[in-house]
Order: structure tokens, then sequence, then C-alpha cells
């Protein structure tokens, strides 16, 4: 039986598959920053009732599994995380105190998916993306 949530006349279970990059694709994300956006975007997703349930963080990209409650738009909870970690990242990693105007260290786009009834398939495409990259940089299809 799957696991519903409940608001105050709602019984839920929306769950999204999100992936989302650095501005220009650049492979920044590894070392103290790598540990330090897995807790933040815990932290951000719990700020907004929703729960990162799956995530795994590569060197130019995110993927999570996000359970989001039917009454908060997937837009704004991913908008947040986003605005959000950028300002934190500002702050702890360039030494900015104030001042965000202009910070941006995310790309503007998204991608998202509903999850439905294929989360175990989804969930474990996240866990496995690592050792694909890996395959296909060692097979090198992609540069010819």
């Amino acid at each position: 039986m799957r696991d519903y949530k409940s608001l105050a006349h709602t019984r839920w279970d929306c769950k999204y598959h999100v992936v989302f990059i650095p501005k220009r694709r650049k492979k920044v994300i590894y070392g103290n920053l790598r540990q330090y956006l897995g807790e933040i975007f815990h932290e951000l997703a719990g700020h907004r009732e929703s729960k990162i349930e799956e995530g795994h963080l590569m060197p130019d990209h995110i993927h999570m599994c996000i359970s989001i409650p039917p009454k908060h738009a997937v837009s704004k909870v991913v908008g947040y995380l986003k605005g959000k970690s950028a300002i934190a990242i500002a702050r702890k990693f360039k030494n900015k105190a104030r001042n965000f105007k202009g910070e941006n260290f995310w790309a503007r786009g998204y991608f998202v998916s509903t999850v439905g009834l294929d989360e175990q398939m989804v969930r474990e495409y996240i866990r496995t993306q690592e050792e694909r990259d890996k395959y296909f940089d060692q097979m090198d299809i992609f540069n010819p």
C-alpha cells in the first residue's frame, strides 16, 4: 500500500523527478560544495513542506525525487531551492554577506516529470546515474 500524506481536506502522494544544472553546465559540484548542497537542499525543501526522497549530485547536474504537497506549485518549490541555495553558496563559498543581486549559480531552467507508479524505477535511475555517466564517458560515444 502506498504511503499517502494528509492535508486538511486532501490525501496525496505527489512525487516529481527534478533535474537542474549549474550555469553553462560547468563541473563545479564536488568536495565541500557537494556535501553542503546535500544538507541545504534537505533543509530548504522542509521550508516548503516538501521532502527530498532520493537525490544525487553529479559534478555538472543534480537529480532528485522530491515529494511536494499539492498546495505548492512545483515551479515555486524548485525556484525556491535554486534561489536560496545560490544565496547560501555565495555566503559560504564566495564570502559575500549581502548584496546578492545578480547571483546566479544555477541555469534558468529545469526538467521535471511526475513519478507516478514508477517511483522505484526513477529512484534506481537516480542512484545509478554516476555509474551510467562513467560508462558513457568510457565509451566516448557523445564526443566524435
